[in-house]
């Protein structure tokens, strides 16, 4: 599992060792039997919204994309997957920045995936993709979208599973008049089918965060670099009733603490048991 510890002013806190974490499965101490930090390789795969509404932002990332990308290591990859209606992987997992850039300068110009915004549909196929991929190391999801759509029977409950069965962390930029799903809920839509789309939700659940970016290409520089200096932790599940639900918790040690005491540890809320 993946997490990542802020100050209360939201900078990361880089100096941590495998005794300053304590983790928690149905609320019993478990044995943390793996620690990396930094080294560990990254895959990360870029969710673009290439709705009409985020061209600007897009063409404004793409322009700043292999700088962005700099903090990333010769072991790590990015992927590009798009979407609108439908969602496409249009570049494979490489560590050639200049070969993403040039993906997401293509992709402000995609047409070929319909009218429309379905988000969760778009998350769970990126979770999907990254399922089907060899284990290297840490996983990680960033979305670029203003988060306005509605999802037709794609509850949040299904990306939350597929994306814990993918190992993967959800982290997001929000772009533009995004709106947050609490004002969606107060409209008029009575339609059980429907459900706004809440990226907000997505992430917390798994372990990641969100940017409310004012200039897209400074957020998206922010946001690798802090994905890359996440935790990597690990420990053997107990027996448990294959699908059953089980919440973690991971908390700072007492040592670790009282050196930050105002630390915020985010990481996945649960996991589902195998089948």
């Amino acid at each position: 599992m993946d997490a990542q510890v802020v100050d209360r002013r939201g900078r990361a806190i880089p100096d941590l060792a495998i005794s300053d974490f304590e983790i928690f499965d149905e609320g019993q101490p478990q044995k943390i039997v793996h620690f990396g930090h930094e080294r560990e390789p990254l895959d990360l795969l870029l969710l673009l919204d290439v709705s009409g509404s985020m061209h600007r932002f897009l063409e404004e990332m793409s322009r700043t994309a292999a700088a962005a990308l700099e903090p990333l290591s010769s072991e790590d990859r990015v992927a590009v997957m798009v979407f609108a209606r439908n969602a496409a992987v249009r570049q494979e997992f490489t560590s050639d920045p200049l070969s993403v850039q040039s993906r997401m300068r293509e992709a402000v110009q995609d047409r070929g995936l319909g009218s429309g915004t379905a988000i969760n549909a778009a998350i769970i196929s990126a979770a999907q993709y990254l399922e089907r991929q060899p284990v290297k190391g840490r996983r990680a999801v960033l979305i670029v979208t203003d988060n306005t759509s509605l999802n037709y029977k794609v509850p949040d409950e299904d990306v939350i599973r597929e994306l814990n069965a993918a190992d993967a962390v959800l982290n997001g930029i929000l772009v533009g008049k995004q709106k947050h799903p609490d004002d969606l809920r107060r409209g008029s839509y009575a339609n059980p089918d429907f459900t706004p789309s809440d990226v907000y939700k997505l992430a917390e659940q798994t372990g990641g965060e969100l940017i409310e970016a004012r200039k897209a290409s400074e957020s998206f520089a922010e946001i690798i670099e802090r994905i890359r200096g996440r935790y990597s932790l690990a420990y053997d599940a107990p027996p448990s009733a294959a699908g059953a639900f089980r919440r973690i918790r991971v908390e700072l040690a007492a040592a670790a603490r009282r050196r930050y005491p105002d630390a915020v540890v985010r990481a996945r809320a649960g996991y589902y048991a195998a089948r």
